[in-house]
């Protein structure tokens, strides 16, 4: 018998888990709109944390990432260099905002043991390859659950979003995250601890993935880290996972995260009530309109 309890869905957390996401969500949205040219990275980020701090987060699997212009395309980003995986060139910078540059902001709290990540495309005015790719990753959306929900190896899903990458033309810039990962997975911190943060990803919750989920997971033949590498090479592992399709072209870069459920039977999405969802929603209504108002052939 396993020294660990195998994984489950805990389905009584699942609101707590929407409700720090929507959070999270709410945090991204209202900072994005307070953007203007010259703000920098850094100040967008110090933005994000005070906007969270104000809202009870004082803990954080990752404190706040902004990144604006090629750089929401992770050129010369690495997954395997630096530390680890760990690259000091995803920190925010002092690169200044300008008009029709693609951002991208990263949030990650911590709320009473509970953990979300998300990130957000967003764009200070206009920029066609920005909307394009906002496009092309609700394809991913689907594909992604609909491919759990055949039971397929994670290592294959994780494989065809690249290879739709390929189809769309893009590039899979989530290569670049440590670890090249995909996702990876959450679960409730029981044992919190005074926070604290190396290259600023908070202990509490990076040993919570790393240590006490890594050690069921290697016990079990699993990994908390979704790729296309062989650790993933196994069936859907049940639990909450923090999902993140990355795409860049032509340098720049779009990305949604939110939680996957994944259950022994089924997956689904943790809520469609998110800002790229609705983006989705209003495109798809806005092309039905569109086609319904072309006069019939003669």
């Amino acid at each position: 018998m396993a020294d660990h309890p195998l994984p489950e869905v805990h389905l009584d957390e699942l609101p707590q888990f929407r409700a720090v996401q929507q959070l999270a969500y709410r945090c991204v949205e209202t900072v994005g709109a307070m953007l203007y040219p010259g703000i920098t990275e850094k100040e967008a980020a110090r933005r994000l944390t005070e906007w969270l701090q104000d809202n009870g987060v004082h803990d954080w699997l990752h404190k706040p990432f902004a990144w604006f212009g090629d750089r929401t395309a992770f050129q010369g980003f690495s997954g395997l260099k630096h530390m680890g995986g760990f690259n000091l060139a995803f920190f925010p910078s002092n690169r200044q905002l300008e008009t029709d540059m693609p951002v991208i902001l990263d949030v990650a709290p911590v709320l009473d043991g509970i953990v979300a990540d998300v990130g957000y495309a967003h764009c200070l005015g206009q920029n066609p390859i920005l909307e394009q790719l906002q496009d092309d990753l609700m394809d991913h959306r689907d594909l992604i659950v609909r491919l759990v929900k055949a039971r397929r190896p994670m290592a294959e899903v994780a494989q065809e979003v690249d290879a739709l990458c390929r189809r769309q033309g893009v590039e899979p810039r989530h290569k670049a995250y440590p670890f090249k990962v995909l996702a990876h997975r959450v679960a409730k911190i029981h044992k919190l601890s005074k926070p604290r943060f190396v290259a600023r990803f908070g202990l509490n919750a990076t040993r919570n993935l790393l240590l006490d989920q890594g050690r069921a997971a290697k016990q079990q033949g699993w990994s908390p880290l979704w790729s296309i590498d062989r650790r993933s090479e196994h069936a859907p592992v049940p639990g909450l996972w923090a999902v993140e399709p990355h795409l860049g072209f032509a340098g720049v870069g779009a990305k949604f995260e939110e939680l996957l459920v994944i259950t022994e039977d089924d997956a689904y999405w943790l809520d469609d009530d998110l800002p790229h969802v609705r983006r989705w929603q209003r495109r798809l209504a806005e092309r039905a309109q569109a086609v319904a108002t072309v006069p019939a052939a003669a």
